[in-house]
């Protein structure tokens, strides 16, 4: 007497716990890798844009002007040109005030930028903690359903005459396929969450260089 041990039957004869297990690592599966796939394009986008930036604003032309340009698009100003708008602006309304100490202004475009970039970082790190949770939860969730389905594969065995091998082997099968879905769940989020959370802190690192930097060049222009 054959046993059929193909995936969909050992799932469709499943227990109903190791098939809501199976279902919500299924669920959690579809929905990291759906947030994998847009930090890609998210994290892509903030590096070209970085980039671009860079070239724009070590150009040597006329920062004013930039500031400009930057602010006609200010609804699609990421990352560093965010940064130098919010910063330079905050620099132009406060060195337009009397009695106001060039040390001030600077520290007060700081300050402002510092918020920018605490938005950015937190724009940046949405999800991965998801991901991180996805990649540390999932194995946990996958082997509980694997002790459940074994647990009721041998308590059937209690009420056979005689166990055989044949008999238990179909229960364990499909409750080990409860820990390869957490397996498949967890190891795509743990490894794009090692990425990702390098990518945004080379990212960060670059708009905190670039505020430091541009913060020297305020200095100058306010003691100007």
């Amino acid at each position: 007497m054959s046993t059929d041990m193909s995936f969909f039957h050992l799932i469709s004869g499943a227990s109903t716990v190791v098939q809501l297990v199976l279902l919500v690592l299924l669920t959690v599966s579809m929905v990291s890798w759906t947030m994998i796939f847009r930090r890609r394009a998210v994290l892509r986008a903030a590096r070209l844009a970085a980039d671009e930036f860079e070239r724009r604003f070590w150009s040597g032309g006329d920062l004013a002007a930039l500031y400009r340009e930057v602010d006609k698009q200010e609804d699609e100003a990421i990352g560093m040109a965010g940064i130098f708008h919010a910063g330079f602006s905050e620099f132009a309304r406060l060195h337009k005030q009397l009695g106001i100490e060039p040390r001030a202004v600077v520290e007060g475009a700081q300050r402002v930028m510092r918020v920018m970039l605490s938005r950015e970082t937190d724009d940046l790190e949405t999800h991965l903690s998801f991901l991180a949770t996805v990649g540390s939860t999932s194995p946990y969730v996958g082997l509980f359903g694997t002790v459940w389905g074994i647990m009721n594969a041998f308590r059937g065995l209690g009420n056979a005459q005689q166990a055989t091998l044949a008999m238990v082997a179909p229960g364990i099968a499909e409750a080990l396929v409860a820990t390869a879905m957490g397996l498949f769940a967890a190891i795509p989020a743990v490894i794009a969450y090692n990425r990702y959370s390098n990518d945004v802190e080379r990212l960060i690192n670059r708009y905190d260089n670039f505020l430091e930097e541009f913060s020297t060049i305020l200095q100058r222009q306010a003691h100007a």
